[in-house]
C-alpha cells in the first residue's frame, strides 16, 4: 500500500499563479489519492479564496512586495518578510512536509526558503519566459525547476532544468460543449465570425479603451464580439455605453466563468500576454493577437509573446499602440481564412500538454525518495 504523502503548495497572487498550483494538485491527488496537500499563500491575495474553493487549505502568510515609490513603507515589509519567515517555520514543523513546490509570487519565497532550510527537497515551477525575482533567488535551494520556455538556463543551473510546459485550467480541456452552442450561450448569431476579448480578470485599461474607441467600426464590422470587461472596470463601461445606441453584436461582460464555451465560441482571441493564457491558447490551438501589459516586472509579457511571434503562433501589438490599431487587426484577421488557420497550426506546435502530470510525477518521486 503507498504511504501517505503530504506536499505544501506555495505562492499565488495572480490566477496566473494559482491556476497552475491547483492543476499540479489535482494530477498529485489523481496519482495519489491518499495525499494531503496544504497551500500557503499571501494574506488578502486572490489565492486565499480560489483555493478552497478548489477544494484544498489554505494558510495565509502576512507577506507583500516592496514598494519602490516610498521606501519608508519597506520598513514594514521587511518586518512582513521576517514574520512570515517565523510563521512558515511554524506551518512546515506541524505540517511535516516530505516535498515542497513553488509556483511564483511573495508566499514561495518564505515557504520554500524554510523547507529547504529543513531539508525538505523543493521543485519549482516558472510559468514566463523571464524568470521571476523569487524563483531566480530559490533556484540554488530547488532540487527540480519546471519551465515553460526554451533557453531557461540563463535564468537556472541547467541541470535541474524540465521542460514541462504550464499546467492550465482541467475544464477547458473538457469542455464538451460544440461552437454553434456556445456562441448561442453568449446570445450570438452562429453565422458570423466572433472574436473574444479578454484583459483578464480584474481587465485592462487598454484593451477596454481600444473597443470605446471603436465601436463605430464594431457596429459595421459584420463581425461579432464577446468582451470580458473585467470588474474593476465594468460599472464605469456600462454608464459609457448608455450613450450608444444598442448593439446586438457587442456581448459585454464583466467575467466569464466558462472560459472554455468563450473560446469554442471564438475564431480569435485579444488577449493580454499572461503565461497561463498563453499556454491555454497553445493547447486549443486559438489564433491570438497579444497585447503584453507594461505594468509587470522585467516587462515578462512581451518576452512571452516574442517566444510566439518568432514562430507565427501570435500577433503582437504594443500597449500604447493598441487603441488605434488592435481592433481593425482583428477585424482584418477573422475574416482572412488563411491566416486564421496558419496561426491556429504553428501555435499548437508550441503546445506541451501533460504539464500538470509531469510535474506531480516529479514531486511523488521527490517526495518518495527520502522515505
Amino acid at each position: 500500500m503507498d504511504e501517505e504523502l503530504r506536499i505544501i503548495i506555495s505562492g499565488g497572487g495572480t490566477g496566473g499563479h494559482i491556476f497552475p498550483a491547483i492543476s499540479i494538485a489535482n494530477a498529485i491527488k489523481g496519482k495519489r489519492p491518499g495525499t494531503k496537500i496544504l497551500f500557503v499563500g499571501a494574506e488578502g491575495r486572490m489565492e486565499m479564496q480560489r483555493v478552497p474553493a478548489a477544494g484544498y487549505e489554505i494558510k495565509g502568510l502576512p507577506i507583500c512586495g516592496f514598494d519602490r515609490k516610498n521606501m519608508l513603507k519597506n520598513i514594514l515589509v521587511l518586518y512582513r518578510i521576517w514574520k512570515s519567515q517565523l510563521i512558515a517555520k511554524n506551518i512546515i514543523r506541524k505540517f511535516r512536509p516530505m516535498a515542497a513546490v513553488g509556483v511564483g509570487g511573495y508566499a514561495s519565497g518564505p515557504t520554500l526558503n524554510k523547507c529547504a532550510a529543513m531539508g525538505i527537497p523543493c521543485l519549482i515551477q516558472e510559468q514566463n519566459s523571464y524568470a521571476g525575482v523569487t524563483n531566480k533567488l530559490l533556484a540554488k535551494k530547488a532540487t527540480k525547476i519546471c519551465v515553460a520556455y526554451e533557453g531557461m538556463e540563463r535564468f537556472f543551473p541547467a541541470e535541474k532544468i524540465i521542460m514541462t510546459g504550464n499546467p492550465v485550467r482541467q475544464a477547458l480541456l473538457e469542455t464538451t460543449t460544440n461552437k454553434e452552442d456556445a456562441i448561442k450561450s453568449f446570445g450570438l448569431d452562429p453565422s458570423r465570425k466572433t472574436i473574444l476579448i479578454v484583459g483578464g480578470s480584474l481587465g485592462a485599461r487598454t484593451v477596454n479603451e481600444s473597443v470605446m474607441q471603436h465601436l463605430d467600426l464594431i457596429e459595421t464590422s459584420g463581425v461579432q464580439f464577446i468582451w470580458q470587461t473585467g470588474k474593476y472596470y465594468h460599472n464605469e463601461i456600462k454608464e459609457r455605453l448608455k450613450s450608444h445606441k444598442d448593439m446586438p453584436m457587442l456581448k459585454v461582460t464583466d467575467f466569464i466563468s466558462d472560459m472554455g464555451a468563450a473560446y469554442t465560441a471564438a475564431d480569435l482571441v485579444i488577449s493580454r500576454a499572461g503565461a497561463s493564457s498563453i499556454s491555454e491558447f497553445c493547447l486549443i490551438g486559438k489564433p491570438v493577437i497579444l497585447v503584453p501589459s507594461p505594468n509587470v516586472a522585467e516587462d515578462h509579457q512581451t518576452k512571452n509573446v516574442m517566444a510566439l511571434v518568432n514562430k507565427d503562433a501570435a500577433l503582437y501589438v504594443k500597449d500604447a499602440e493598441a487603441a488605434d490599431v488592435v481592433i481593425k487587426l482583428a477585424i482584418d484577421t477573422v475574416k482572412n481564412e488563411d491566416k486564421l488557420k496558419s496561426l491556429s497550426t504553428n501555435i499548437k506546435k508550441l503546445a506541451l500538454p501533460d504539464s500538470a502530470d509531469i510535474i506531480a510525477d516529479e514531486v511523488i518521486k521527490m517526495a518518495t525518495a527520502r522515505h
